[in-house]
């Protein structure tokens, strides 16, 4: 029999790498995991969480506004992005505390280092130059902003994972595309004071999700001051002579600002990974090939989370990380459901879907009821603001059953999560009806939606 110095690898300190560590640790298995930055990967360090942080810091501007309508009086305001940055590193650190001592407890071996492959079995520690061998191994290395080198002057530019970190907050800023990190980082940086330009190819922003959400998502971010750009592209960045930053656009002349921020995409990060030499085969973006259970070509090894590019999200990791051990360690196969995901935009205000867009939806079925529901939420009538809540549900006219769920709103985030456990139940429009409402909410709305706003059939909008 085969001798090998761990019975399992983690290449990656990420939320999937970590999970499928410590857990195959706390079963008795002999695993050590490599990092070469920091324990927690994107999320804790430069992704989700510091993001989060900055959005709630970026909306007390508004919560100060707001407070004169209900009576306050508030002093003087400053803001001290120095602080904010600090406290933010204090708390990312906190958690990657946590993530090491979770490791930790479970027996696993914490690695410090750059980790590459040099066969089937056979791992290459940088750090060292030490070579271990291990009888499986999990890959789980994640993803990094696409530099975008074909842009010229795209080295005078920041990505998300400088953003967080500016040594001083700008006083404008461009951000160029439309996706959901391009949106939350115009969404904070504008809350914190900065002048900010978003700039997209597309015709609208957020393409992959439902027409009505980001539409009005469009116009609530304009009514703040967020100029938007669509249908243009930057062509070139340049330094002025009194250190700001040029930006030649396709169509709207140079924007001459303090900061531009790339925000086109991301790409697995498997670049110099040892990947050919363990036999381990990728698509034309460099992501991973993996089947239905996380299985590589390479017999033994598995690849987890955004170095897959299947749904990039922190939660699908997690739940790809125990669909292994489960498989792997615990005889009881299982796969990865993709199916169903509720998701979040953290912009002001939010966006919580899950399910299918009505695009797309009027792709897979034949006829539709679509229920919609427009107004302004309660805190606004007398804080004065003039902002809209939409509410949509898209339910199948043959079974009413719901097949999406978009919202628009204050906390749109946290109902998301509630309905995503509603549409994997497979519930009917008869359950949202017979579902009592709590009053008063914007989550009501959901269930007294009683008569269809319109029907799709064969595509066509009708009534």
């Amino acid at each position: 029999m085969t001798s090998f110095d761990y019975d399992l690898f983690v290449i990656g300190g990420g939320s999937g790498g970590v999970r499928a560590g410590r857990l195959a640790a706390a079963m008795g298995k002999k695993v050590a995991i490599a990092e070469e930055f920091r324990y927690g990967g994107t999320c804790v360090i430069r992704g989700c969480v510091p993001k989060k942080l900055y959005v709630y810091a970026s909306q007390f501007a508004e919560h100060f506004e707001d407070a004169e309508g209900f009576g306050w009086s508030v002093g003087e305001r400053a803001f001290d992005w120095t602080k904010l940055v600090a406290a933010k590193e204090k708390e990312i650190t906190r958690l990657e505390g946590l993530y090491r001592k979770g490791l930790a407890n479970a027996g696993a071996e914490i690695l410090n280092t750059r980790a590459e492959l040099t066969g089937p079995n056979s791992i290459r520690l940088i750090a060292t130059g030490k070579t271990v061998t291990a009888e499986r191994i999990v890959i789980a290395v994640g993803g990094h902003p696409t530099p975008h080198e074909a842009l010229p002057g795209h080295e005078l530019c920041i990505t998300s994972n400088q953003a967080f970190d500016l040594p001083e907050l700008p006083k404008s800023i461009v951000i160029a595309g439309g996706g959901y990190i391009a949106v939350e980082f115009a969404n904070i940086f504008h809350g914190l004071g900065v002048e900010t330009t978003l700039i997209y190819r597309g015709k609208e922003i957020l393409s992959r999700f439902d027409q009505d959400m980001r539409r009005g998502l469009h116009a609530a971010m304009e009514q703040k001051g967020i100029r938007i750009l669509c249908e243009d592209l930057l062509q070139s960045i340049t330094r002025t002579g009194d250190g700001r930053l040029a930006a030649e656009t396709m169509k709207h002349g140079t924007l001459t600002v303090d900061q531009v921020m790339l925000a086109l995409g991301r790409v697995p990060n498997t670049r110099g990974l040892g990947l050919e030499a363990a036999g381990i085969a990728v698509n034309e973006r460099g992501a991973i090939v993996v089947d239905a259970f996380s299985r590589t070509s390479a017999p033994g090894i598995y690849a987890l989370g955004d170095v897959t590019d299947r749904v990039q999200l922190t939660p699908v990791a997690i739940h790809e990380a125990m669909c292994f051990i489960e498989t792997e360690y615990k005889h009881n196969p299982v796969s990865p459901d993709h199916d169903l995901i509720a998701t979040a935009v953290f912009s002001q205000p939010e966006i919580g879907t899950v399910g299918l867009s009505e695009e797309d939806a009027t792709k897979k079925y034949d006829e539709l009821e679509v229920y919609r529901a427009e107004f302004r939420p309660m805190k606004a009538t007398l804080s004065g603001r003039n902002e809209k809540t939409i509410m949509k549900l898209i339910v199948t006219a043959a079974d009413r059953k719901v097949v999406g769920v978009h919202i628009l709103g204050h906390e749109a985030g946290e109902m998301a999560q509630l309905l995503g456990i509603t549409l994997k139940a497979g519930c009917t429009k008869d359950d949202f009806d017979r579902t009592m409402a709590v009053h008063p909410t914007a989550a009501e709305e959901l269930v007294t939606m009683y008569a269809p706003s319109y029907r799709i059939k064969s595509g066509e909008r009708v009534g």
